[in-house]
């Protein structure tokens, strides 16, 4: 935004979520538990993968990063709503809108970018069995997550430094719970052609890239699994690829009925967005943790672990004899 613009608006307002002020509070409730949930569950996941040497895999190196993100990409947008809520101030400071739209363009694509690569661990995985341990080398997945990384930055940073070049004048309400980057060109005053041309840009080249990833993916393993039909090879594919598949469908179902399927923005396109900055990142340690047997495994000996610190912080003595026992 040009210096001489930056007086025209401070802050603005977001409308939040279409709720009667009487129910405010149960969805308030409703929200924080979501939102500890996601940040819990999502933190053990990270936690498992770290403490448990059978997890140091690919898949589940991949796994943390995803966890990780779906921990930021609410943190982004789910406090400042669930303060709203709670103070009925709606208003957020220009530099702060901004802030939470990069970021939230930062994550959001981060997701978008770990899942192609999970859909390509796991079509190695099937595909090439025999050569995955040399394909996916530690140093290829490294470069992968970096690329990730590196690319969904520089899309954040280039849509909010050509955001930041345009004038917002009276109107600064905010048709959301979050400052999203298509609302906010509707707000603005000044000529948007070239923000949504890159955004149709950026959407045809960053956007689909991912998904054709993981659709070339699973045709090859759904190719695959074709050549040789047989239960023992379908339960295999699914044990392998049935969270990771759940998950991408659950992720750009909710995404597309946003950005592609609705033609105005309403109250149904803002609970799409719930779903994918909050459900879906609530559900994704339990999708993949509930059939993965590693997991589990990881969970119960972490459990195990942290019973037996308790039981010898509460009885040193017993603790002592038995050490001492030990050794002896």
């Amino acid at each position: 935004m040009r210096r001489d613009n930056q007086s025209s608006v401070s802050e603005f307002l977001l409308l939040g979520l279409p709720i009667r002020p009487g129910q405010q509070g149960v969805f308030f409730t409703l929200f924080l538990g979501m939102y500890l949930t996601t940040v819990l569950g999502n933190l053990l996941i990270i936690l498992l993968i770290r403490m448990d040497a059978r997890l140091h895999t690919p898949m589940y190196f991949f796994l943390s990063h995803l966890a990780f993100s779906d921990i930021s990409l609410s943190s982004v947008t789910v406090p400042k709503m669930l303060m709203n809520m709670q103070t009925q101030q709606q208003s957020i400071p220009y530099v702060g809108c901004i802030s939470q739209l990069y970021f939230f363009i930062l994550f959001g694509s981060l997701d978008n970018f770990l899942l192609a690569v999970m859909a390509y661990d796991r079509y190695v995985a099937i595909c090439h069995p025999l050569h995955y341990t040399t394909i996916m080398r530690e140093g290829l997945c490294v470069l992968l997550v970096a690329a990730s990384w590196i690319i969904s930055c520089s899309v954040a940073l280039l849509h909010t430094l050509l955001l930041v070049q345009l004038s917002f004048c009276a109107d600064s309400v905010v048709t959301h719970f979050f400052c999203d980057l298509i609302v906010l060109l509707k707000l603005s005053c000044s000529d948007t052609s070239l923000n949504e041309l890159v955004i149709f840009a950026e959407e045809g080249m960053l956007s689909f890239l991912p998904l054709a990833i993981i659709l070339g993916s699973y045709i090859c393993i759904g190719t695959i699994i074709l050549r040789v039909p047989s239960t023992k090879a379908l339960l295999k594919a699914f044990s392998t690829c049935g969270s990771h598949l759940f998950v991408v469908s659950l992720y750009y179902g909710t995404f597309a009925s946003v950005y592609f399927l609705s033609s105005s923005w309403d109250s149904k396109d803002i609970i799409a967005s719930v779903m994918y900055m909050v459900v879906t990142p609530m559900l994704n340690p339990f999708i993949y943790s509930l059939r993965n047997r590693d997991i589990k495994q990881a969970l119960e000996m972490f459990v195990n672990r942290v019973n037996l610190f308790k039981w010898k912080s509460l009885n040193p003595l017993i603790a002592e004899k038995s050490t001492v026992r030990y050794m002896s």
